[in-house]
């Protein structure tokens, strides 16, 4: 009966210390997998802080993108409906896509072709082959906006989209700036 229960205890301790070793490689397993995540992340915000930030010790290798271009916009009402100017700012060594300035609008606007105060000029792109940008520190792109019944519109909603890149290689992604627009009335 002895031997017996000298089993019994073995086999108790063999399943406990089974448990505990289990338990423990659960728990490194998970504090390494842990480390591993937040070394990654870190890693991760590093080379993100490299490309956007500055630090006193050096000056960051890219600008934020509400840095490199400021774009403003303005409103005037006309007999021909209400003229809508944007004015970008174009930091040194940046550029615009001339092909990826839109407007969103909502059913019943309309929106002629932009006219811009100067020439694109004509580059190799690596992303989009041959395509014309502005360089330039200034350029005004102008529109007239217009409803299709000719009558007025207030706080028509109105979605500028555009795209610009560093020269140095960076393309920032696409921007959305989200505005209300009053529409004047067309005379006819």
């Amino acid at each position: 009966m002895s031997i017996k229960i000298l089993t019994l205890q073995s086999d108790a301790i063999s399943k406990r210390t089974a448990k505990f070793y289990a338990l423990a490689l659960t728990v490194a397993t998970t504090s390494l997998m842990t480390a591993l995540f937040m070394t990654s992340v870190s890693a991760q915000a590093a080379g993100l802080n490299d490309l956007f930030n500055s630090s006193s010790a050096s000056q960051s290798k890219f600008l934020p993108v509400d840095e490199a271009f400021q774009v403003t916009s303005s409103t005037k009402a006309t007999s021909k409906g209400t003229r809508l100017s944007l004015t970008f700012d174009i930091t040194p060594e940046h550029y615009i896509y001339k092909n990826k300035l839109a407007l969103s609008f909502p059913k019943g606007v309309k929106a002629s072709s932009f006219t811009f105060n100067q020439a694109p000029v004509s580059i190799n792109d690596p992303t989009f082959g041959q395509v014309p940008v502005f360089t330039q520190s200034r350029v005004v792109a102008t529109t007239m906006l217009t409803t299709s019944s000719g009558k007025g519109a207030k706080n028509a909603p109105i979605i500028i989209g555009w795209q610009g890149c560093a020269k140095a290689g960076l393309c920032y992604p696409p921007e959305k700036i989200k505005t209300k627009v009053d529409i004047a009335a067309t005379r006819r």
